[in-house]
């Protein structure tokens, strides 16, 4: 019988990669390792990438696996879905591997200037009616900033034909260096092995939509710390399908 959430939320807090920080104890509970994640918990001096919106954590748990000498921290505000990468995580004693439970609306709360060299978005909420809320927003962009080196990386890996050309028109509009991107990603060639090992790993929900023939759509691009963000004025269309837990939504805003 699996664990009910309950019984996950009690292993959650004795887990030794599990920082838990919600917007219901953040303000009271100073966060001491902003700043020093390498000394304090990884003990070393290797790159620091982000999953944001982890979910089960299979693709920080997937990464970790592929990348021994990169540490990697998945941040989501569901515990009882990432109980399951962090479980993982410790049953392969993979060391390189954290989770923060938090909001990410205060993710720049917990990171340093430079402590961070790459994002990953693996299949965010396309958030159609708020720009704000969207994480390849200017919003979010902004945040990033705070803490992801200069010409940092960011991925982003999704189903959404909304979000995906929404991001599209962000970055060519604020003139961000596009180094990859492709609206069909298993089935694009040319895309070298390293790249296409990466991209390979799964999501529980991403083999779900592949089995109902929606396209994955993915793109990395970099972002300088120079320079204002500001949204595009393009009008884009809303997903025509419902996805998990996403409605079909109209009346959709694209700007601020």
């Amino acid at each position: 019988m699996s664990k009910g959430k309950l019984a996950k939320f009690a292993d959650m807090e004795r887990y030794e990669n599990v920082f838990q920080y919600p917007y219901s104890v953040v303000e009271n509970v100073p966060f001491g390792m902003k700043g020093h994640w390498r000394e304090q918990y990884f003990h070393n001096s290797n790159p620091i990438v982000l999953e944001l919106g982890c979910g089960r954590g299979e693709y920080t748990v997937g990464l970790a696996r592929l990348y021994p000498d990169v540490n990697f921290i998945g941040v989501d505000i569901k515990g009882a879905r990432m109980w399951s990468g962090a479980t993982q995580a410790l049953e392969e004693e993979l060391k390189n591997v954290a989770f923060l439970r938090t909001n990410i609306e205060i993710i720049d709360r917990f990171f340093g200037p430079d402590e961070v060299q790459e994002i990953w978005l693996t299949f965010s909420d396309p958030q159609m009616k708020n720009a704000r809320k969207r994480l390849t927003g200017t919003t979010f962009m902004e945040r990033y900033r705070h803490f992801l080196v200069d010409g940092g990386l960011v991925h982003l890996k999704t189903d959404s034909n909304f979000l995906f050309t929404y991001t599209t028109y962000m970055v060519e509009h604020n003139h961000l260096p596009l180094l990859f991107r492709t609206e069909d990603l298993y089935h694009t060639e040319g895309i070298d092995e390293d790249t296409r090992r990466i991209l390979s790993i799964q999501t529980y929900y991403e083999s779900q939509w592949i089995e109902r023939g929606l396209n994955i759509k993915y793109m990395k691009f970099r972002l300088p710390h120079n320079g204002e963000l500001t949204e595009s004025e393009m009008e884009i269309p809303i997903d025509d399908y419902r996805s998990y837990h996403r409605n079909n939504r109209s009346s959709i805003e694209t700007r601020k």
